[in-house]
């Protein structure tokens, strides 16, 4: 009974409830990222150098000739996809970029916590009051 107890109260805790819903939406967010890049940013960058189409550029190391990557896949050939490769770099440096950049809002967003309150004065010592007392009477007399 304590383990279930136990992980009912790890699973409820806010951090664990939060990296959950983080990991939900980095999940989407990932997709949506790579929609970007496959479908919007790498179109248009493969236009600009001539028509370049990026996911299906590769070199094969093998010793036959293929007319296309896929042909070449399913025929089991070794290849180096460094297309793809280029399409997850600008995958993940657009995704590190938003990280980046949500952060920084988040930190902005933040408040600043209101400065402590200075501590109260420690009490004094009553030997000290009664030294006090004796000096403003002797200041008094005199």
């Amino acid at each position: 009974m304590s383990f279930l107890r136990e992980f009912k109260e790890f699973a409820m805790r806010g951090n664990v409830v939060d990296l959950a819903v983080g990991v939900v939406i980095g999940g989407a967010f990932g997709k949506i990222v790579d929609s970007l890049v496959k479908d919007v940013i790498m179109p248009i960058v493969g236009r600009m150098l001539g028509g370049v189409d990026f996911k299906h550029l590769y070199v094969n190391l093998g010793d036959k000739t293929f007319e296309t990557m896929e042909a070449a896949e399913k025929a089991g050939a070794p290849l180096v996809k460094y297309g793809a490769f280029i399409n997850t770099t600008i995958d993940f440096i657009i995704i590190a970029f938003a990280i980046f950049v949500a952060i920084k809002a988040m930190n902005r967003l933040k408040r600043a916590e209101p400065p402590a309150p200075p501590p109260e004065p420690a009490p004094e010592p009553e030997d000290v009051k009664l030294l006090r007392e004796i000096r403003d009477a002797l200041k008094q007399r005199g």
